[in-house]
């Protein structure tokens, strides 16, 4: 995969499950690039004051949506409003990337709601 010049100079912010790169920061929205590593997965989460888009890029994505499984490959997307709990994982052989658009009034790392997670965070 060939990756812009662009994405190489953002930051990468490190997580227990891999990394994420902010690629927009607005107002109105905040758009991240977001790479889990194999056998990872987020925790189980929600948030009070954004929805997300998931668009996966490349790799399996394992997702929850409020007690239901999907399945999504790349070029597949899911939405997740306001207040519904939320997961993804990588039960591949390779990362995960997938883009996450949020929208909302507040995209704070705060906003966030955990229920179950695999690094201790509740």
């Amino acid at each position: 995969m060939l990756i812009p010049d662009s994405w190489r100079k953002t930051p990468k912010y490190q997580r227990p499950w891999g990394y994420y790169q902010i690629l927009s920061d607005m107002p109105d929205h905040k758009v991240k690039r977001i790479v889990v590593n194999p056998g990872q997965r987020l925790s189980y989460q929600r948030h009070f004051h954004r929805s997300e888009h998931w668009y996966v890029i490349q790799g399996y994505a394992s997702v929850i949506k409020n007690g239901i499984g999907y399945a999504l490959s790349s070029g597949q997307a899911i939405d997740l409003p306001v207040e519904q709990w939320h997961r993804i994982s990588n039960q591949g052989e390779n990362d995960l990337i997938f883009i996450e658009i949020q929208t909302g009034d507040n995209f704070s790392e705060k906003d966030i709601e955990r229920s179950e997670d695999d690094y201790g965070r509740v």
